[in-house]
């Protein structure tokens, strides 16, 4: 965000608390964070209706992941959310990190690009440092990058054995194709190399008597997926490693996507919201987007 200009738009939102007298402000709503993912914006049909999205002036938003494919398409969508909203939050997700057919980016180069485009256009992402919630800086925002291990599998099934296994009940990932892990032998160890980073900037960068919100693409936990049609799918969710993260990191949220399942559930009392658009199927456009956005804090009534 530029500097400070009394004529701009976001300036406007704020410029009227100085004609505001105490009851005005006893009363003014604060500031609340809302959050979408699997916008699929590959799709026509998803990126027209994003045209209609509501203003929501100081409020801010987190993308979380599988926004889109491509630099390009990453760009316009983060323009169009900062119009929106006074802060856009971005992780990546599975679809970001896939390898065009003919672009030379592939694993953590893919990654660091669409990174880079983020912060060019002004979204905070994983590699950045975590804010605080404005109207409570003992509120920690944590946007993470995790991958996946296939750890999310039966017991009695090899990892060597787990794509076959999938397929048994055709569940496939064109991951297995297009989600190259280059400089790294495979997805599952980019998924180690990350949890260590992730895990050694939580320690060192949260303190210990705040509290958090983890946002990351991914499911944390295998007993949070519910995705009865393709049942098989599951190994390429998420990692048992972060099953425990919510009381760990003290988190008031956790926040995913990836399932294309929009839900809320409880593990301890602590609240994980699945809060995925999906394909135009998954969703009704006489809607708009708007209506799927999910309110993540202030807690909703």
């Amino acid at each position: 965000m530029g500097a400070f200009d009394e004529n701009s738009r976001f300036a406007k939102r704020f410029w009227r608390w100085d004609k505001l007298d105490h009851d005005d402000c006893a009363t003014f709503p604060l500031t609340r964070l809302w959050a979408i993912s699997d916008l699929h914006l590959a799709s026509q049909i998803n990126r027209r209706a994003l045209d209609d999205l509501d203003d929501y002036g100081p409020d801010w938003v987190i993308l979380a992941g599988d926004i889109c494919e491509t630099q390009r398409q990453l760009a316009d969508a983060i323009d169009l959310f900062a119009r929106k909203f006074a802060k856009v939050i971005w992780v990546p997700g599975n679809h970001e990190l896939w390898a065009q057919r003919r672009g030379p980016l592939r694993g953590v180069a893919k990654y660091q690009a669409m990174v880079d485009t983020a912060r060019h256009h002004g979204a905070i992402t994983p590699e950045d440092p975590y804010p605080a919630w404005p109207d409570d800086p003992w509120l920690i925002l944590c946007p993470l990058f995790l991958l996946y291990d296939y750890s999310f599998r039966p017991e009695h099934i090899a990892r060597a054995d787990v794509v076959a296994w999938a397929a048994e009940q055709n569940a496939v990932c064109a991951d297995e194709k297009l989600l190259p892990a280059d400089p790294y032998d495979s997805r599952e160890a980019w998924c180690e190399a990350r949890l260590a980073h992730t895990q050694a900037r939580l320690d060192r960068e949260v303190p210990d008597h705040a509290r958090t919100i983890l946002i990351n693409h991914f499911p944390w936990r295998r007993d949070l997926i519910h995705i009865p049609r393709i049942p098989r799918f599951i190994p390429w969710c998420g990692t048992m490693a972060t099953h425990d993260w919510h009381i760990r990191y003290r988190a008031h949220v956790c926040l995913s996507g990836h399932l294309h399942t929009r839900r809320t559930d409880y593990r301890d009392g602590i609240r994980f919201e699945e809060v995925s658009l999906g394909y135009p199927r998954q969703w009704r456009q006489d809607r708009g987007i708007s209506h799927y956005l999910r309110q993540i804090w202030p807690k909703p009534n």
